[in-house]
This record gives C-alpha cells, structure tokens and sequence, in this order.
C-alpha cells in the first residue's frame, strides 16, 4: 500500500485559500477507488497531505484524475516554492498496530 506525503508551502497569507482548495475537493478524492486515507494537515504556510493507497494501480488512477489536476491548479499560483511529494513503503517495526498506516 503506498504512503504518500505532500509538502506544500504556500506564500505569506494565502494557507487559507489553499485550504479551501484542499477543502472543496477532497471530498472527491475520499470516493476514489483505492483511496484508504487522505488527510490534510496545516501549520504556517505550510499544508501537509497523508495519503493511504489500496495498490499503485489506485495510486496512478489518483495521479492521473480530475480531482488532484483541480487541486494543484487551484494551489498552483499560491505556493512560495515547488511541491514535494514523496511516495513511501510503510516499513513496519515494533508494534505492528502503532508503526504503519
């Protein structure tokens, strides 16, 4: 099950309106196939996304849908640098319920 995190900071007073892109669309994304956990997360100028895939095949269909081009269209003109995106494997150690997604 691929985790992805997704940094994004966004430029000096606009975190709220790229919330509100994040908000107007999740929505979507939580009914895609596969889609087991999308989470937004924000500190200062900063949005951090947690997601949870069933498969790559899941993934991919996320990657290449409606919902994510209109988020990063809506968040594009607002970010202080590029996107950081990471596509992880859970590693799993210790206690097998509190170390994976």
């Amino acid at each position: 099950m691929p985790i992805v995190v997704a940094t994004i900071r966004t430029k000096p007073g606009e975190l709220e309106t790229a919330l509100d892109v994040f908000r107007s669309h999740a929505p979507a994304v939580h009914q895609e196939d596969g889609c087991l956990l999308y989470a937004v997360h924000a500190g200062e100028d900063r949005v951090v996304v947690v997601e949870n895939w069933a498969d790559r095949a899941a993934l991919d269909a996320h990657s290449r849908g409606a919902a994510l081009a209109e988020i990063a269209n809506g968040v594009g003109g607002l970010l202080a640098a590029p996107m950081d995106v990471a596509v992880l494997d859970a590693v799993p150690m210790g206690d097998p319920g509190k170390s994976t997604l």
